[in-house]
């Protein structure tokens, strides 16, 4: 290396929707990112990456598929031909168009478009969500991912606090419910795996054999959908074996009778019938799970993303409840850890800049049918970012439909040239991680982060910031907010007088790279516990510093739960108050047998859509190695039912319901159930064998809570397709 080549290693934090949320170490040569890592001293990361990040993300930074300066359409919506344009030009042109929608209109003709392309605090909601509340904008209702199952948690234990998960190596009973860490929690596998070397068992429940359910000592293939019957049947069990925890439930629980008397109605045999599963398996789980101590659940939201998806969540979340397993280091249950990190979210998105009577809202599940029905007024502008909803958003042949209008002004600000850009007015270039600087949290861990800029913006790509702050200047906002500078809001994101926070700052995390939320810790379960250094994984640097590891955080030892009684509300009044049964139950989902035998003759598979191994939601589906690694888009088939279609192996199969169809690889196995389809998601529509994407088949309706997506309720119907693919 020349004696006079700059060479620097910056902290950076991977930005995608998964609950590990990495420390990454950048090295930088001459102005060019060269090489990622994993930050090996911090204590979840360890010094290593996913395939998708550690081996890929410097081939997104630097894509021939970015977008690099402004543009304007210059061909039809939908062939994605556009012409570069200054960024004046690009500005003087949202300025007009908003305007003018705004006179004739009102502001509400004008809906924002995002979610989670970046989970940086600032450029996923701070100077835009300012924007468009100042502007008056329609109101995005922003559930796509985890509201359902975000909802339950909070009726049953008050927020989305659970188990820490540097304490499941101490568990000696792990249920991963509906949930595959080995693809989309990762970092979560080495403690599973350091609690299995100590004598733990993994059991698995999911529809599909994922990878994760490989490696367990147990599989339990559950019908989709029916995971609240399954979770009842169990409380059953242990109720009537005498195997619950009475004096916890005395001291940290409300509605326990109550409860007893609903699971009572779901015997092994009942529960069996709607789940599929053995009566001897439910009963054997139930024992194993009452009298294994530490036991952990760990959730993901997957498990939601049903027309029942708030209510399997709650009637899972009731089970440590019944045993006590929140007395136990190890023991408990997750499904997020966001409700631990106090910022003020109120200070980054300026509310009070809304008018009055406050503008409508719009479901962004239901972006489709808003951009077709929408009336008084109709929707005349829609603005996208961190988003791509003609591939990822529920019956995209909707969607796409209200794309098309040729009245409707759309911009959209994403790195790189998706599905959703080719139907754009304006594309206009942004930033990636590597070229901004953000604060983080994750919901799979307890530590905060701030990512600092490694190299400079590609082109004349610009930050979410910045482009809403030029916004905000473009039409009149004089308001002071829309001068802050990223340091001014990181600074106000985290001055909240809350424990969690103490002694974390901007400078402190900038320092070290990340700060673990300042937790209580339950000492008496710290005996005999040694903490300090450990070793991290065999792809981290050598001679590095090592990740330190802090005595886990035991959010329930003691009960102090944040709900309105401070217990864990196994009945819950406020659940009542909106409408939705107090108590756990099962309800079928929508497209069943159960609910709708008639559709269910018509299409008789039950289609999952979990998350792809190589790719995450839309993003890093369209990286050429990613796509080598992921193959070709696929639906599994249980032989029985690929065996009365004549299909094998291999085939191309047209898969199909009401919404739409889409062309998919058969993979024929018994990695789903007979009745079962699996097919990983998400691939952009253009890269797809015939332009399509799996979210032709996936309905927009709503879950029972949260208003949230039901990714998973769909019947399909397959048949072998006999034409030639390109």
């Amino acid at each position: 290396m020349p004696a006079n080549t700059e060479l620097r290693v910056v902290h950076a934090v991977c930005p995608h929707d998964c609950p590990d949320t990495c420390g990454m170490k950048i090295t930088v040569q001459d102005g060019r990112a060269i090489k990622i890592q994993g930050d090996p001293t911090h204590p979840v990361t360890r010094g290593f990456l996913c395939g998708k990040v550690g081996q890929h993300y410097l081939d997104l930074v630097y894509s021939p598929r970015r977008v690099l300066t402004p543009r304007r359409r210059v061909g039809p919506k939908g062939s994605g031909q556009f012409a570069e344009i200054s960024w004046d030009e690009a500005i003087d042109e949202i300025r007009d168009r908003l305007r003018a929608i705004v006179a004739e209109h009102s502001a509400e003709a004008i809906v924002p478009y995002s979610y989670s392309g970046t989970l940086g605090l600032l450029n996923e909601g701070s100077m835009d969500r300012r924007f468009f509340h100042r502007l008056g904008a329609s109101q995005l209702e922003r559930t796509i991912c985890s509201e359902a199952g975000f909802r339950a948690w909070k009726y049953t234990y008050g927020g989305s606090l659970g188990t820490d998960p540097e304490a499941f190596e101490h568990a000696r009973l792990i249920l991963v419910w509906g949930s595959n860490p080995a693809t989309s929690n990762t970092h979560l596998m080495p403690f599973i795996t350091t609690a299995r070397k100590q004598g733990a068992r993994l059991v698995v429940i999911d529809p599909r054999q994922t990878r994760t359910a490989r490696l367990a000592d147990w599989h339990l293939p559950i019908r989709p959908g029916t995971d609240a019957a399954l979770a009842l049947a169990i409380m059953n069990v242990i109720i009537c074996e005498g195997l619950h925890d009475q004096a916890w439930l005395d001291e940290h629980a409300i509605g326990f009778d109550a409860l007893m008397q609903r699971v009572g109605e779901w015997t092994v045999e009942r529960a069996a019938e709607v789940t599929g599963l053995p009566a001897e398996d439910i009963m054997a789980l139930a024992c194993e799970y009452a009298t294994t101590r530490p036991s952990v659940i760990r959730l993901n939201y997957g498990l939601q993303r049903h027309t029942n998806g708030g209510m399997m969540v709650r009637a899972v979340a009731c089970l440590p409840a019944v045993v006590g397993a929140w007395r136990d280091l190890g023991g408990g249950a997750l499904l997020s850890t966001s409700g631990a990190f106090p910022i003020d979210y109120t200070a980054l998105a300026r509310p009070d800049l809304k008018p009055a009577p406050e503008p409508r809202w719009v479901n962004m599940n239901q972006i489709g049918e808003a951009l077709l029905t929408a009336t008084d007024p109709p929707i005349k502008a829609l603005f996208v970012y961190d988003a791509n909803p003609a591939a990822s958003a529920p019956n995209s042949a909707r969607v796409i439909q209200g794309l098309r209008r040729d009245d409707l002004f759309t911009v959209v600000h994403d790195p790189y040239f998706t599905d959703t850009t080719d139907y754009a007015d304006l594309v206009l270039p942004a930033t990636t991680q590597l070229e901004h600087m953000d604060l983080h949290k994750a919901y799979g861990n307890y530590y905060l982060q701030v990512n600092q800029p490694a190299i400079a913006p590609l082109g004349e790509s610009v930050s979410n910031v910045e482009l809403f702050r030029r916004l905000a200047q473009a039409m009149g906002f004089t308001e002071s907010c829309f001068e802050d500078s990223v340091e001014n809001m990181i600074d106000q994101a985290l001055a909240v007088a809350h424990p969690h926070l103490q002694g974390i700052t901007r400078q402190t995390l900038l320092d070290n790279g990340w700060a673990r939320l300042a937790l209580p810790q339950a000492e008496s379960m710290m005996a005999g516990v040694a903490y300090g250094a450990i070793a991290v994984g065999a792809s981290a640097t050598l001679n590095a510093p090592r990740a330190t590891r802090h005595a886990p955080y035991v959010p329930f030892a003691h009960g102090g739960f944040p709900t309105p009684s401070g217990k864990v509300e196994l009945y819950s009044a406020a659940m009542r108050a909106a409408g939705l049964d107090p108590l756990p139950r099962h309800d079928p989902i929508a497209e069943s047998r159960a609910a709708d035998p008639a559709l269910a003759a018509r299409y008789p598979l039950n289609l999952i859509t979990p998350s792809a191994h190589f790719f995450l939601n839309t993003s890093f589906s369209h990286v050429d190695k990613l796509i080598a690694k992921q193959g070709e888009p696929f639906i599994e088939l249980n032989p029985v039912d690929a065996e009365a279609r004549c299909i094998i192996d291999g085939d191309w199969c047209r898969v199909f319901n009401d919404r739409g169809a889409c062309l998919l690889r058969a993979r024929v196995g018994e990695t789903v159930r007979p009745g079962v389809a699996a097919a990983e998601a998400t691939w952009w529509s253009k890269l797809s064998p015939d332009g399509k994407g799996i979210n032709q088949l996936t309905a927009h309706a709503l879950t029972d809570m949260g208003r949230g997506a039901t990714f998973y309720t769909n019947l399909v119907q397959v048949e072998r397709h006999l034409e030639p693919v390109a």
